[in-house]
């Protein structure tokens, strides 16, 4: 049987400020054991050039992995943001919202969603600023307010952290609220999975996490990163890759998204990451699902 997918694009993203970001990088490979390649490798990527490059440049077939949440907590409470009247219903509609009302905001930044006077009150922010409802139910982890996917994560081993964090270095809010506006630019040019059912042909976007690839390759939870070639050689051949060939400098976010794509080939066929135990259609519509968290 031949495969679904032919290409697989990772795609380390970064929700810093500004219009270029050297924590984005996008790594791309083709169906057999050939390493992946960065694609523009020694180029600075802005937010909205990715945008393109899936809308007008991405190959056929392609199996895209953006790392971060493609949603925000809903399960725990029964709503995104409990107790405001506009809290959206879906995520799409989430994505939606987000880009409304940072549609001021350059280079796809969300600065106006959490500043926002009631949006605000659910996020963790700089400068000692935690909202009231950061910790909005008993069952909150300290972390904050998980989705499904993110609790399964961590019994996998890694240490996920809530979307509505945007403080510390582990902080994940600012890349996903970013990407969600992403998302919602495609315009269902691509669909999201699982928000979107996959299609039986076509490219689809999955949202990943890096540290299950790196885990994969043989990485602990607290040392998954890579910054020199011997390592990313090692983390690719436990993945069934040939070693990485491009000559051009290496960091952590490129490294990422290279043992990211190879991940994404070796496990792109596996029928259980596409069927969930505990995905139903409520929590597909509404918090969407890790790929790799089965």
């Amino acid at each position: 049987m031949s495969p679904r997918f032919r290409h697989f694009t990772a795609i380390d993203w970064s929700g810093a400020a500004g219009e270029r970001q050297r924590g984005i990088a996008v790594a791309s490979c083709s169906v057999g054991d050939k390493a992946p390649k960065l694609v523009r490798p020694g180029h600075t990527w802005s937010r909205l050039e990715v945008l393109q490059w899936l809308t007008d440049d991405l190959p056929d077939d392609t199996l895209v992995g953006l790392d971060l949440g493609i949603s925000l907590p809903f399960t725990d409470c029964g709503a995104f943001f409990p107790g405001w009247e506009e809290s959206p219903r879906t995520a799409r509609d989430l994505w939606a919202l987000i880009d409304h009302l940072c549609g001021g905001d350059p280079h796809l930044g969300a600065t106006s969603f959490v500043d926002d006077p009631v949006a605000s009150r659910y996020f963790r922010r700089h400068g000692g600023r935690e909202g009231p409802h950061f910790h909005h139910s008993a069952a909150t982890h300290r972390r904050g307010r998980f989705r499904l996917t993110e609790e399964a994560q961590e019994r996998m081993g890694c240490k996920p952290y809530s979307n509505f964090n945007l403080v510390g270095a582990a902080q994940v809010g600012k890349s996903s609220l970013t990407g969600m506006r992403l998302l919602h630019r495609l315009d269902r040019r691509l669909p999201v999975w699982p928000i979107d059912p996959l299609p039986p042909t076509g490219s689809a976007v999955v949202e990943i996490y890096t540290a299950i690839a790196a885990l994969a390759a043989g990485r602990r939870a607290g040392a998954s990163k890579i910054r020199d070639r011997a390592s990313l050689d090692l983390a690719l051949a436990a993945l069934g890759s040939q070693p990485w060939r491009q000559r051009v400098p290496l960091d952590d976010h490129k490294a990422d998204a290279l043992i990211t794509a190879a991940w994404i080939r070796s496990n792109a066929e596996r029928p259980e990451l596409w069927s969930p135990e505990t995905l139903t259609p409520q929590i597909a519509q509404t918090e969407g699902w890790t790929f790799g968290v089965a």
